[in-house]
């Protein structure tokens, strides 16, 4: 089994480099199923209906989320009935939606677990306690458990890589939106990456225009952040899994602009 997990999707520039790109990879690598974090997918920040649509209809079969899953507000409407999109899974019981899911790949449970930081980060609850619960109960029922850890401190990330290693198959590290090149395979036979980049708009700074971002910096004022068009770049890594022992394989780094 191969599992392709897309890094950060932003805006339009981010989801038609997936639309393009996506038959190909999934063609060259006999991907089986497909994750990729959409919290940004809408316009740079957050997710809709219409957008979360676009993206399935790709083949993306899981959408992660981060801290900003909640920026469209309309996403209170429809995350409860949505069992693919995901939110972080620390935050505090009774908030819409859900921290992970669990698909059939092949006749084999795969399960999809999403939790987010808190170094430099709005605080939330202990995303190493939560990980320990919601791994207890996902290894009951799933196979094959991948965590999509949306972190902003690399030390924190390599952090709970360490603290799941031997208990899921990947920790993939999602927010910072700049792949690292640090991938491997931990001792216990976990997959990990810190960060697994980003896919959008490649001239920008993290996805978005860079003219308003540079007059945030240098003055200190407000600016309105867009997206313009543009060469993309697109970061994912592919997951190789054995069927019948259901170990990790290899974690391969994808990168590449598209169009070249």
């Amino acid at each position: 089994m191969q599992i392709l997990f897309i890094g950060d999707i932003v805006g339009r520039p981010g989801r038609e480099c997936v639309r393009q790109v996506l038959p190909g990879i999934k063609k060259e690598y006999s991907i089986d199923l497909v994750i990729a974090n959409g919290e940004n997918a809408a316009g740079g920040m957050g997710i809709t209906a219409p957008v979360l649509s676009e993206l399935k209809e790709m083949g993306i079969d899981v959408i992660t989320g981060g801290n900003h899953i909640w920026d469209k507000k309309e996403v209170f409407d429809f995350i409860d009935s949505e069992p693919g999109l995901l939110r972080p899974a620390n935050y505090p019981a009774g908030t819409p939606g859900r921290g992970w899911t669990v698909v059939e790949v092949k006749g084999t449970s795969v399960a999809v677990l999403n939790l987010v930081g808190r170094i430099f980060m709005p605080p939330l609850d202990c995303p190493f306690r939560r990980a320990k619960e919601e791994v207890d109960k996902l290894r009951d029922i799933a196979k094959i458990i991948i965590v999509d850890f949306h972190a902003e401190a690399t030390s924190e990330k390599q952090a709970l890589g360490w603290h799941l290693d031997g208990r899921v198959h990947g920790v993939i590290g999602t927010h910072t939106h700049v792949q690292t090149a640090d991938e491997r395979l931990l001792p216990g036979g976990t997959a990990y990456i810190t960060d697994v980049g980003m896919t959008g708009l490649h001239d920008s700074i993290l996805g978005m225009d860079r003219e308003p971002a540079l007059y945030r910096f240098t003055t200190g004022l407000p600016a309105r952040m867009n997206i313009s068009r543009g060469r993309s770049q697109f970061n994912a890594v592919v997951l190789g899994f054995e069927m019948d022992t259901f170990k990790t394989r290899f974690i391969k780094r994808l990168s590449f602009l598209y169009p070249e």
